[in-house]
Protein backbone atom coordinates (compact mmCIF):
# COMPACT_ATOMS: atom_id res chain seq x y z
CA UNK A 1 0.00 0.00 0.00
CA UNK A 2 1.61 3.24 -1.18
CA UNK A 3 0.17 6.36 0.48
CA UNK A 4 0.96 9.84 -0.82
CA UNK A 5 -0.41 13.06 0.69
CA UNK A 6 -0.33 16.08 -1.61
CA UNK A 7 -0.39 19.03 0.75
CA UNK A 8 0.53 22.67 1.16
CA UNK A 9 1.69 24.85 4.06
CA UNK A 10 -0.86 26.27 6.52
CA UNK A 11 -3.46 23.70 5.46
CA UNK A 12 -5.47 22.52 8.47
CA UNK A 13 -6.98 19.52 6.68
CA UNK A 14 -3.50 18.53 5.45
CA UNK A 15 -2.16 18.61 9.00
CA UNK A 16 -5.10 16.60 10.32
CA UNK A 17 -4.62 13.96 7.62
CA UNK A 18 -0.87 13.63 8.16
CA UNK A 19 -1.29 13.57 11.95
CA UNK A 20 -3.87 10.78 11.66
CA UNK A 21 -1.61 8.72 9.40
CA UNK A 22 1.37 9.19 11.74
CA UNK A 23 -0.69 8.34 14.82
CA UNK A 24 -1.89 5.12 13.19
CA UNK A 25 1.64 4.14 12.14
CA UNK A 26 1.28 4.54 8.38
CA UNK A 27 4.32 5.18 6.23
CA UNK A 28 3.49 7.85 3.67
CA UNK A 29 5.09 10.33 1.32
CA UNK A 30 4.27 14.03 1.55
CA UNK A 31 4.44 16.19 -1.57
CA UNK A 32 4.18 19.98 -1.18
CA UNK A 33 2.13 21.14 -4.15
CA UNK A 34 3.10 24.76 -3.48
CA UNK A 35 6.71 23.85 -4.30
CA UNK A 36 6.29 21.03 -6.84
CA UNK A 37 4.47 22.34 -9.92
CA UNK A 38 4.44 18.92 -11.61
CA UNK A 39 2.68 17.48 -8.55
CA UNK A 40 0.19 20.36 -8.61
CA UNK A 41 -0.60 19.59 -12.24
CA UNK A 42 -0.98 15.88 -11.40
CA UNK A 43 -3.48 16.78 -8.65
CA UNK A 44 -5.40 19.01 -11.07
CA UNK A 45 -5.42 16.18 -13.63
CA UNK A 46 -7.18 14.03 -11.02
CA UNK A 47 -9.86 16.73 -10.82
CA UNK A 48 -8.87 18.41 -7.55
CA UNK A 49 -8.23 22.10 -6.94
CA UNK A 50 -7.28 22.02 -3.24
CA UNK A 51 -5.42 20.06 -0.63
CA UNK A 52 -4.93 17.61 0.80
CA UNK A 53 -5.28 15.02 -1.89
CA UNK A 54 -4.58 11.54 -0.60
CA UNK A 55 -3.58 8.90 -3.11
CA UNK A 56 -3.43 5.25 -2.09
CA UNK A 57 -2.23 3.09 -4.94
CA UNK A 58 -4.82 3.97 -7.61
CA UNK A 59 -7.50 5.42 -5.29
CA UNK A 60 -7.61 9.07 -4.32
CA UNK A 61 -9.71 11.59 -2.46
CA UNK A 62 -9.73 15.22 -1.34
CA UNK A 63 -9.80 16.57 2.20
CA UNK A 64 -9.53 15.16 5.69
CA UNK A 65 -11.67 12.03 5.44
CA UNK A 66 -11.64 10.01 8.68
CA UNK A 67 -14.12 7.55 7.13
CA UNK A 68 -11.75 6.68 4.28
CA UNK A 69 -8.73 6.70 6.58
CA UNK A 70 -10.49 4.18 8.84
CA UNK A 71 -11.09 2.00 5.76
CA UNK A 72 -7.35 2.11 5.08
CA UNK A 73 -6.66 1.01 8.62
CA UNK A 74 -9.06 -1.92 8.23
CA UNK A 75 -7.48 -2.91 4.90
CA UNK A 76 -4.02 -2.85 6.45
CA UNK A 77 -5.16 -5.14 9.28
CA UNK A 78 -6.71 -7.57 6.79
CA UNK A 79 -3.53 -7.77 4.70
Amino acid sequence: MVVTVYSKPSCVQCTLTKDWLEREGFTFKTVDISQDLAALEAVKALGYMGAPVVKVDERHWYGFRPDLLEELKSERKAA
